[in-house]
C-alpha cells in the first residue's frame, strides 16, 4: 500500500485540472503542464479533488502509483506557486549577466559562456554572484540549475565554482612542505 499515491490531492481556487487520454492537463496562473498517464493507474477528479488508484495489482501498477500521484502533485504546486533553486558563484572574477533571453557567466575559461534561456523558465541574477532559477515546471528548473552548475564545478581546494546556495562542500587539505 502507498503511503504517499492513496493521499488525495486537493485542487486550489484559480486551477483548471483536465484528464482525456491518458493525459493529465494542469493549468493555473503560472501556465500549463501536461503528463501522460501509464494504464497502470487510474485517475479520477471529483469534488476539488484528485484520486490516483493502481489499476491492478502488478508490482509495476503499485510502483507507478505514488510516483503518478506525486508528479500530479508538483504540477498543481508548479502552476500555483512556482519552483526555484539559488545558484552561488564563488571564484574570483567569477560573475553572470543576463541580457534579453542570454546568460553571460565568466568561470574562468578563456571566453565568457553564453546560455540561451529555454521557454519556460526565467533567470534572475539578484547580484553578479547570485543566480535565481525559477518556473512552473520542477523537473525542467532541476535540469537547467543542474547544468549551469556542471559548467564549473565546486572545487574542493578553494571551493571556487558554482554551487547551489545550500550546498555544503568539503575542503580537501593542501599540500604540506
Amino acid at each position: 500500500m502507498s503511503r504517499i499515491g492513496k493521499l488525495p490531492i486537493a485542487i486550489p481556487a484559480g486551477v483548471n485540472v483536465d484528464f482525456k487520454d491518458n493525459v493529465v492537463t494542469v493549468k493555473g496562473k503560472l501556465g500549463e503542464l501536461k503528463t501522460k498517464v501509464t494504464g497502470d493507474v487510474k485517475v479520477t477528479i471529483d469534488n476539488g479533488e484528485i484520486k490516483v488508484d493502481p489499476a491492478n495489482d502488478s508490482q509495476r501498477a503499485r510502483s507507478h502509483w505514488g510516483l503518478h500521484r506525486t508528479l500530479i502533485n508538483n504540477m498543481i504546486t508548479g502552476v500555483t506557486a512556482g519552483f526555484s533553486k539559488r545558484l552561488e558563484i564563488r571564484g574570483v572574477g567569477y560573475r553572470a549577466a543576463i541580457d534579453g533571453n542570454i546568460l553571460t557567466m565568466a568561470l574562468g575559461y578563456s571566453h565568457d559562456i553564453k546560455y540561451a534561456i529555454p521557454a519556460g523558465i526565467s533567470i534572475v541574477a539578484e547580484k553578479p554572484t547570485l543566480l535565481v532559477i525559477s518556473g512552473a515546471d520542477s523537473q525542467k528548473v532541476g535540469a537547467v540549475a543542474a547544468l549551469l552548475r556542471s559548467l564549473r564545478k565546486p572545487e574542493p581546494y578553494k571551493g571556487k565554482g558554482v554551487r547551489y546556495e545550500d550546498e555544503n562542500v568539503i575542503s580537501k587539505e593542501g599540500k604540506k612542505k
